[in-house]
């Protein structure tokens, strides 16, 4: 069964264009990994300094593999700095067909 990350992130005041291009220099390293089946960035058109990471990977191992990884490593550390809160993720399941 597949697994949906959504990631919510808010960069402080100045760091948006550096909030966008960390996001998206992870998608081809992302895309890379056996596990990663999607992996896109969006902007909020209302409020540019938030940014939200829609992922789908094949299973909780392949996320916790990514986590390894040395270009999520530096992720981290660049939002370590720029973001204005936390960030904010869910894991998410398909629903049970009714």
């Amino acid at each position: 069964m597949s697994l949906i990350v959504v990631a919510e992130a808010l960069a402080k005041t100045g760091q948006e264009d550096r909030l966008r291009t960390a996001l998206e220099a992870m998608i081809a390293p992302s895309l890379d990994e056996p596990g990663c089946l999607t992996y896109r960035p969006y902007v909020d058109p209302h409020e540019p300094a938030r940014m939200v990471l829609v992922e789908e990977w094949t299973g909780p191992q392949a996320l916790a593999e990514h986590f390894t990884t040395p270009h999520f490593h530096h992720l981290r550390q660049v939002l370590d700095t720029i973001l204005a809160e936390p960030l904010i993720i869910r894991k998410l399941v398909p629903a049970p067909a009714g």
